[in-house]
């Protein structure tokens, strides 16, 4: 910041406005010289700071062209130290009157900290030992009207960093590293799936219904059309349309939407992959789930062995267990010892867990696991084979068609995904179909939840046996970057507006 600027922030209750019109008054007076900094279109550079320190060796004494914004600036007089920083890191600049020459150096004085500029100069080091660049020639590529937040403690307000996050990506380094994991661990999945023969595709995220799944869309309207729509809460029926139309491992790395509730690990929109593989079931799943994930830990954190907010994960050990075996497990009581739906309910009732008057045995066991089991399961854990009650979508098993062959697997007391042996019965699918929409009027008679009819035409042409995965990839980047909360890793989480 220039003299001036500090000025008026250290008188402390002046406005920011005042900083706004000193830097203004800059651009009227550059203007009136006859530059605009604003009509640069081009800076060829040819180096990033990165490289340029990391190849030290290589470069030194070689001239580069550096672009990026002004971080800091050191005024000795007739030479000056500044900062750099670009999409790739920071570096120091000499620049010294001698080298730009006099009206260059006067006008560089009059640039700003948060300033767009580009260096051209040669690779050398400090006597002090720091890797820097003399510079030559400097030009101003873009002028910053506001001023960058306070050096010393930066942008660290989580609300403004979450609306202002272009701020907090020039302010926090850190911040940037956890978007650049974001984007290896998406490339990381679809390196895994492509390599196992599954194929990337696209499905619509306008729906022309309402599914009968629990989530709550978002309406919107269709002028042209003159009818209502839907943004999509999962892209799991048209993928396994695919199936059905012979291509047989499909995924897609999509936008889901859900008009709910919101907290650290839930946000309005958010992205999920879901697969399809036909010809297998859900323990086919469970060894893609069992591969993927010590696979992406060691391209993103270097090993299976990750520290998530203090606690260490091993994500190259899981454990299986039913969903029986783990509430007897965690809280000895066992599913077999129950001879009816009344034996199931006086057993919560003597846990200690409320559960519906009309609850069945599989509705119990799923709510005695809420209360003895999740907040166990700390370490990658598979939980397999749920009762039919809360499958609607997954296959019987055949031995026991109380039970669905469906699993979830736990990471640090956290489901973090759902899979399936597909149903492929279209009557079967269709009478949970219409289960599903008779509870969700029952919920809100105002809702257009219907039986997804073309889906069940689909399935009556015929689907092959099939495994599908679905997970979050949101809660994927928040385990391998070790953050808190879903709005730490979505470059813009949805926030009200300030004022509403």
């Amino acid at each position: 910041m220039s003299e001036a600027e500090n000025e008026v922030l250290e008188g402390g209750e002046q406005e920011l406005s005042e900083v706004l019109r000193i830097r203004r008054e800059k651009l009227d007076a550059m203007r009136a010289d006859g530059f605009d900094p604003y009509t640069k279109v081009r800076y060829d550079f040819d180096a990033y700071t990165a490289d340029i320190v990391e190849n030290f060796e290589a470069m030194e004494g070689k001239r580069v062209k550096i672009a990026g914004r002004m971080m800091s600036r050191r005024d000795m007089g007739k030479a000056n130290f500044i900062d750099i920083a670009d999409g790739r890191g920071r570096i120091q600049c000499y620049i010294r009157v001698n080298d730009v020459g006099e009206e260059t150096f006067e006008q560089y004085k009059k640039w700003d900290i948060g300033d767009i500029i580009g260096v051209e100069g040669e690779v050398f080091r400090t006597r002090r030992g720091e890797i820097s660049i003399h510079a030559f020639a400097v030009e101003l590529l873009s002028k910053s009207l506001l001023p960058l937040p306070e050096k010393f403690h930066g942008l660290r307000d989580t609300d403004m960093r979450y609306r202002q996050r272009y701020v907090d990506l020039i302010m926090n380094p850190e911040v940037k590293e956890t978007f650049l994991k974001r984007s290896r661990i998406i490339s990381g999945i679809r390196e895994y799936l492509d390599s196992k023969g599954f194929l990337e595709v696209d499905t619509p995220i306008l729906t022309t219904h309402e599914i009968g799944a629990a989530a709550r869309p978002f309406k919107t309207y269709h002028n042209t059309l003159d009818m209502p729509m839907f943004l999509r809460i999962e892209t799991e029926l048209y993928l396994k349309r695919l199936i059905v139309g012979g291509m047989d491992r499909v995924y897609e790395v999509g936008r889901i939407f859900r008009n709910e509730g919101m907290d650290t690990r839930h946000n309005p929109e958010f992205t999920t992959v879901e697969l399809y593989q036909a010809f297998t079931d859900y323990h086919g799943m469970m060894d893609i789930v069992t591969e993927l994930y010590p696979r992406l830990a060691e391209k993103v954190c270097g090993s299976t062995v990750i520290t998530y907010q203090g606690t260490e994960i091993d994500l190259g050990h899981w454990e299986r267990l039913t969903m029986v075996e783990a509430v007897k497990k965690y809280s000895g009581i066992d599913y077999y010892c129950w001879a009816s739906d009344e034996d199931a309910r006086a057993a919560a009732a003597a846990a200690g867990v409320k559960v519906p008057a009309g609850a069945t045995k599989g509705s119990v066991l799923a709510e005695l696991f809420d209360a003895f089991v999740e907040d166990k399961l700390v370490q990658p854990t598979i939980i397999y084979d749920y009762p039919i009650e809360n499958s609607p979508l997954a296959k019987r098993k055949a031995d026991d068609p109380a039970f669905t062959e469906r699993f979830e697997y736990f990471i640090c007391c956290s489901e973090m995904g759902n899979a399936f042996s597909e149903l492929n019965d279209p009557i079967d699918q269709r009478e949970r179909f219409e289960r599903q929409v008779e509870a969700k009027h029952r919920e809100d008679p105002n809702s257009t939840a219907k039986v997804d009819d073309d889906f069940i035409t689909a399935l009556e042409y015929g689907m092959p046996p099939t495994g599908g995965l679905g997970f979050g990839v949101d809660r994927l980047v928040m385990l391998l970057t070790d953050s808190p909360s879903i709005r730490d890793v979505l470059l813009f989480p949805t926030m009200k507006p300030l004022g509403d």
